[in-house]
């Protein structure tokens, strides 16, 4: 059984639901103040502070838990279907993510769409990758990548977009609840439509739709990770709630990625929402995922 904190953020997301529903002409402004509010059922990690900063021309902040290794880091991208949320919504989650794993987490505000279309997003993720190698003097291999939602699917894509840009991979990544854009061809969609209390085919597609533009490719394998080329990539360890709409996305993620010989690890955690890592500090499942994600990237940077 989830435990009574858990229906915290159910509640948020029905709530928002409802209040989308009531204001169907509601512009991307008015979408973007309402998720203003995603971190505010996340407990302070205590014990971190936040240093705003710009990563290769690209908005960023540095979430710096108190005695930190300061020659590793996790390389952050935010969720919100690319157009809404950013690196205030997401501090708290990442600043409890970078505390148990025990180093500096930089969360990037990449340019939402649709000001910023595809691929506008990876390509900024890819350039604060780019900043944290040339004059950061961190090696790829003290970076791992973390993400959420849409940030999930860019932990994924900034590897093949770096790549392509003959960067070296990371030592890691690390999806949470990974989106796959505007393809809703999972089954799950149908599944978990009366379980998942935010995310819909008809989210999924207008988000998505506004991510791509009107002349957009849904399986553009640098904005949807099923179609992604996992050849080479380093280990991937994928967290994603089993009462999700989005919960094919993820399994057929970790397939794709065995397919490839990636060291590829799942969870599906019982009966949990979207993202319900964004629960950490006042709910056990969330403080559970996120001691399991520290446990496993932990020997991957090389952090005793």
């Amino acid at each position: 059984m989830p435990s009574k904190e858990s229906f915290a953020l159910e509640k948020l997301y029905r709530d928002w639901v409802a209040e989308m529903s009531a204001n169907p002409g509601a512009g991307v402004d008015e979408l973007r103040k309402l998720f203003d509010h995603w971190g505010d059922v996340t407990a302070e990690p205590g014990g971190v502070d936040y240093l705003e900063t710009e990563a290769g021309s690209v908005p960023a902040m540095w979430a710096v838990p108190k005695g930190a290794l300061t020659n590793k880091v996790l390389l952050c991208s935010h969720g919100g279907g690319y157009v809404v949320g950013s690196m205030y919504t997401h501090r708290k989650l990442f600043g409890h993510i970078a505390k148990a794993v025990g180093c500096r987490a930089l969360i990037v505000h990449y340019g939402r769409a649709p000001e910023n279309l595809h691929p506008g997003p990876v390509n900024d993720m890819v350039k604060a990758y780019r900043w944290l190698l040339e004059t950061q003097g961190f090696k790829s291999g003290d970076v791992a990548f973390t993400g959420d939602s849409a940030g999930g699917a860019l932990a994924v894509t900034t590897m093949a977009a770096a790549r392509e840009q003959g960067l070296p991979l990371p030592a890691a990544s690390m999806p949470m609840s990974p989106w796959a854009g505007a393809d809703t061809s999972g089954e799950s969609y149908d599944t978990n439509a009366q379980r998942d209390a935010l995310v819909s085919r008809a989210t999924s597609g207008g988000l998505g739709s506004l991510f791509l533009g009107e002349k957009g490719d849904l399986k553009d394998p640098l904005a949807n990770p099923l179609y992604t080329d996992y050849r080479g990539m380093p280990p991937i360890y994928i967290q994603v709630g089993e009462a999700e709409t989005l919960l094919d996305d993820s399994r057929r993620m970790a397939e794709r990625a065995k397919q490839a010989g990636v060291d590829i690890k799942i969870d599906l955690f019982q009966d949990m929402q979207h993202v319900f890592h964004f629960l950490a500090g006042a709910a056990p499942e969330a403080d559970d995922a996120i001691r399991r994600m520290a446990q496993w990237v932990r020997p991957k940077l090389g952090i005793a």
